[in-house]
Formats: structure tokens, C-alpha cells, sequence
């Protein structure tokens, strides 16, 4: 995976230490959503753990926080739609196994890295079906003052709110993923792509 998509994730998904100058009492309940999943982030961010077997309940509570909130198989399937069709069965299946796991394995090595962040919420809108809450990220990098505009993209299923791309600086993941699949797929084919799929995961496991 490239270095732009691992920045974008670790952007989007890893807000720690959340805070917001918004009333939250003027949030839409999209927004609701993203403020309540901000604030789960923070407080497994902000858990001491006191044993190995502490962390791993940590990691596993962060990772059904990510998997509520961010639906990876429909991310995976908007950012493969060029090539979808043309899978296999087993392969569709491998792709959005391994694409899930890269994404919370990713995840969950940002949220030991303890980045500091603060969240502005601007509001939400309707863009046709969907709903984007609109946030911009006040950070740091390098040391030097860092604005992030990072929207989310939610659509409504069953009682719940579930975001499938989330855009930072007006790039989305699907977007970002979507460019990189094509890329590998056109030159090397799909079997490549899981290849490197696999590499990567396993040195993220490491």
C-alpha cells in the first residue's frame, strides 16, 4: 500500500484526545455518529493498560469500534468496481478479508502512536443518498501547525449510521484505493494484487 493511503487512514480514523468547539446538542444524527465513534477512539486512546492481556482487550474493543462505524466491504467493493465482476468468488472473498485486515491492522498501530488532534465538526449535508459530516483536524506535523479538512461520507442501515469512504483534504479512501488497485491490477493482474495484499499484511504483523 502507498504511503499516501496509510496517511489517509491514520488521518481519517486515528483522531485521539478528541475535543470540539461545537455544541454537540446542534449536532444532525449523522454527525451524532461520528462524534460518538470519535469519543469511544478517545477513551480506548486514553486507557492505561496494566497487562498484555489489558492491551489485547483494548485492540479488541478499538477494532469493533472501526468495524461499526467503517463499512470496509462496501469500501472495498466501491474501490474495486472497475474489476469486481471479474473476480472470482474465492477472490472476491481473500480481497476483502485481507483488505480488512490490513485497514485495522493500520488502525490499530495508529492508535499506539498517541498523536494528539483537535476536531472541529462544521456540520452535515445531504449529497444524494448519502450524508457527509464535514470536520477539520487541527494537528501538528513535524512540529509545524497542521489543518486537515476530513469529511465522512454516511449512509443509513437499519438504526445505524455507517461511513464507506472518508475524505481527507478532498482525496477519499475509495478514490485513493481505487486508483491503486487499477494500477497494479491492469499491469499484473489480480493474483498480483492479493500478493502484495499478503506481503504487506505480513510485515505489518511482524
Amino acid at each position: 500500500m502507498k504511503k499516501r493511503s496509510l496517511f489517509l487512514l491514520c488521518t481519517a480514523l486515528v483522531l485521539g484526545f478528541l475535543s470540539s468547539s461545537a455544541s454537540a446538542g446542534s449536532d444532525g444524527p449523522a454527525t451524532k455518529t461520528v462524534r460518538r465513534v470519535n469519543s469511544g477512539i478517545a477513551k480506548t486512546l486514553s486507557a492505561k493498560s496494566k497487562s498484555n492481556k489489558d492491551e489485547t482487550q483494548l485492540l479488541n474493543e478499538a477494532r469493533a469500534q472501526l468495524g461499526d462505524f467503517l463499512d470496509i466491504d462496501e469500501l472495498g467493493k466501491r474501490a474495486m468496481k472497475d474489476h469486481w465482476a471479474k473476480l472470482t468468488p474465492a477472490q472476491q472473498s481473500e480481497f476483502l478479508t485481507l483488505l480488512r485486515e490490513l485497514i485495522e491492522t493500520n488502525y490499530l498501530q495508529g492508535l499506539r502512536s498517541n498523536v494528539k488532534y483537535k476536531v472541529r465538526y462544521l456540520g452535515e449535508q445531504e449529497v444524494g443518498d448519502y450524508v457527509q459530516v464535514q470536520t477539520v483536524v487541527n494537528s501538528q506535523r513535524k512540529g509545524r501547525p497542521l489543518q486537515i479538512e476530513v469529511n465522512y461520507l454516511l449512509s443509513k442501515q437499519g438504526q445505524s449510521w455507517r461511513t464507506f469512504d472518508i475524505a481527507t483534504d478532498g482525496v477519499g479512501l475509495v478514490e485513493n484505493y481505487r486508483a491503486m488497485f487499477n494500477s497494479i491490477i491492469s499491469k499484473s493482474g489480480p493474483d498480483e494484487l492479493l500478493k502484495r495484499m499478503r506481503s504487506k499484511l505480513a510485515a505489518l504483523s511482524r
